[in-house]
């Protein structure tokens, strides 16, 4: 238990003596991409984090409603995503902002995400694996 707590605690989990613990938003996303590997199950990463298998159902959960961002996946070469444009009709009329054209805005459906031109290209990325695909 002791070496098991050691693992955990260089991962960033609070432990605390009621055995309650405190698991970062980036530690549990990174347990959660474990989980969609090829051939990984949720029983076994749960074993390996010491985790209720239920818990880490519920992180999964999280993830796939977009409450938790999961690491982009770690790959070889660059990959490219199809680009669907469609109209989308609004329901109310759009809000003045303070945005400018040089900004990035993302919208699936009804959640619209603007960020910053300097975003970093990886952070784009993140996101836009955490709202996934819909079909227009």
């Amino acid at each position: 238990m002791c070496g098991q707590n050691s693992f955990l605690r260089s991962l960033g989990v609070e432990i605390y003596a009621s055995r309650h613990r405190r698991w970062p938003d980036d530690v549990k996303a990174q347990v959660v991409a474990e989980t969609l590997e090829p051939g990984a199950t949720v029983n076994a990463v749960a074993a390996r984090y010491d985790l209720l298998p239920n818990q880490l159902s519920a992180w999964r959960r999280l993830a796939k409603q977009g409450k938790l961002v999961l690491p982009a996946p770690e790959i070889d070469e660059p990959v490219f995503a199809p680009l669907v444009v469609c109209e989308v009709e609004p329901k109310e009329p759009p809000r003045e902002t303070t945005r400018t054209d040089n900004d990035i805005r993302i919208v699936v459906g009804e959640v619209r995400v603007e960020l910053a031109i300097d975003t970093p290209s990886e952070r784009i990325a993140e996101i836009v694996h955490a709202l996934g695909t819909r079909p227009c």
